[in-house]
């Protein structure tokens, strides 16, 4: 079931890449089979053991003389982002109804991304990760360079390629790192878990880690390595941004907790330091520079980097000993799984609703807009309700997410973690800022509104968006439909890097 929910997509893109329909047809059939793969994720969910490891599991040989095998299965630290991915393009699909350029290779370039992005979370060799790690570079490079704004984007589309492209580099050089180390050589991620071959070899894993990390840190982004961020987001169509936010940056953290963690415990445990300091500054820093923006998407992308500065925090709390326990490692793990999903849901929303903003008034500039509450009451209340969901207010996921790292870190980091939290404040104001500015007062429009003026959200938009922002409330309220499924994987996860 596993390798046809993977690669779905791909096919249905191989399909529509041999036929000529009409633009809109394209769309509806994208629409249909996102839909058809979101179904088999929630019965694979259905079937799923709670605590019962890795499950789906399907393994082929591949390039056996390499060690290298087609590996693939999900436990709970990769399932929910399995059916975050999903959910996610069916979104993102059903927004993209509106899209009149070149619609048929924007339709194949989404289904070849989603393929990608779900083979990454299944994978378990690092070849196999490695392989549709590199190709959602590629496919977010067409689609930003493709789709976005002219010559910015393209530009915006080259950094982004550069960028990431070269924490492939670092992360490949880790992967070799770690094949080398183990014997017999094998990229296979189980094998490499049970083996533990950098147990010992201080500087040696120590430059592994370095590798891996430097490679993660760069798809994350955290801070230094988040310059590219906000250019790929403000030039990318909304459809491109609610992906890169919501699936493409899940990449670098998910492997965090799959790879860096369980692969390389001791060299994980001697500096587990570096990322909280990386992870708090990257909270704080985002939020700063967030609240200085007057671009509503390059504040949304600036709060990615916030956000995403809670799951490294977190991951980082995980491998301290001292001073904790193993019961508030595995709540910091938990809560960054649930972050991941957390984000994935809100800010995928908050990005299809700054994609609405430009479609009408051309621009993302917060000045140029006032008083929207009035012409359009839909979009004014999805705007709000993601940005409280965002700001981690009780009732959503968010606060799930937020309450299980800061109460796992705390033990351990308190001075890091109360740092992180000024994240939290600092975010409100500048969500509340945007809110009364653009939603609040008399009415003012961009002069390239046209005489009908501002429309609210469509059917379509509000369809894309909508299921987003409830889901977000429903794992808000009883969490437990998510937690079930990844606190065991998470206590298993803290048992490696304790070892």
């Amino acid at each position: 079931m596993l390798s046809v929910i993977v690669f779905l997509p791909l096919v249905a893109c191989a399909a529509l890449l041999l036929v000529r329909l009409r633009d809109r047809t394209y769309t509806r059939v994208w629409i249909a089979v996102a839909a058809a793969d979101l179904l088999l994720v929630l019965v694979a969910w259905l079937g799923f053991r709670t605590g019962g490891g890795l499950q789906y599991e399907q393994r082929l040989r591949w390039i056996p003389g390499a060690g290298v095998s087609y590996h693939v299965g999900v436990d709970g630290l990769s399932l929910p982002l399995v059916a975050l991915t999903c959910l996610l393009f069916l979104a993102v699909a059903v927004h993209s109804l509106g899209e009149e350029r070149r619609v048929r290779s924007y339709v194949c370039l989404f289904l070849f991304l989603q393929t990608v992005c779900l083979g990454l979370f299944a994978a378990q060799d690092l070849i196999l990760f490695f392989v549709f790690f590199d190709l959602s570079i590629v496919g977010m490079f067409f689609v930003i360079a493709g789709w976005g704004h002219g010559e910015r984007g393209r530009a915006a589309a080259l950094k982004f390629f550069l960028y990431t492209f070269v924490g492939s580099l670092a992360l490949l050089l880790g992967f070799i790192g770690l094949y080398l180390a183990a014997t017999p050589h094998t990229f296979d991620l189980v094998e490499l878990t049970r083996a533990d071959p950098l147990a010992g070899r201080g500087a040696y894993g120590a430059l592994v880690l370095l590798a891996v990390g430097v490679g993660l840190a760069v798809k994350t982004p955290t801070v230094p390595f988040h310059t590219w961020l906000p250019p790929a987001h403000t030039e990318a169509p909304a459809a491109g941004s609610a992906i890169l936010a919501g699936i493409l940056l899940k990449m670098g953290t998910y492997g965090l907790v799959r790879i860096a963690m369980p692969l390389l415990p001791a060299s994980w445990r001697d500096y587990a330091l570096v990322f909280i300091v990386v992870g708090a500054v990257s909270a704080v820093y985002g939020a700063l520079v967030a609240l200085a923006q007057t671009d509503f998407k390059r504040m949304i992308a600036y709060t990615s980097v916030n956000h995403m500065g809670y799951v490294v925090l977190a991951a980082g709390a995980a491998g301290v000993l001292a001073g904790t326990d193993a019961g508030a490692r595995a709540l910091a793990v938990t809560g960054a799984v649930t972050q991941m999903v957390s984000h994935g849901l809100i800010t995928g929303a908050l990005f299809l609703i700054a994609g609405v903003l430009h479609d009408r008034g051309a621009t993302y500039e917060m000045d140029a807009y006032s008083g929207l509450a009035g012409p359009s009451p839909r979009l004014a209340a999805a705007t709000g309700v993601a940005a409280f969901a965002s700001l981690g207010i009780p009732g959503f996921s968010g606060f799930i997410a937020e309450f299980q790292i800061f109460t796992g870190s705390l033990a351990s980091q308190a001075v890091a973690t109360a740092a992180a939290v000024t994240g939290i404040v600092i975010t409100a104001a500048l969500f509340l800022r945007a809110l009364r500015g653009m939603f609040l007062g008399p009415v003012r429009l961009p002069s390239s509104v046209g005489a009908n003026g501002f429309r609210d959200l469509a059917t379509a938009e509000t369809l894309s968006i909508v299921p987003l922002l409830a889901l977000a409330l429903v794992i808000g309220v009883a969490p437990r439909l998510l937690l079930d499924v990844v606190e065991p994987a998470g206590r298993v996860l803290v048992g490696l890097v304790s070892r």
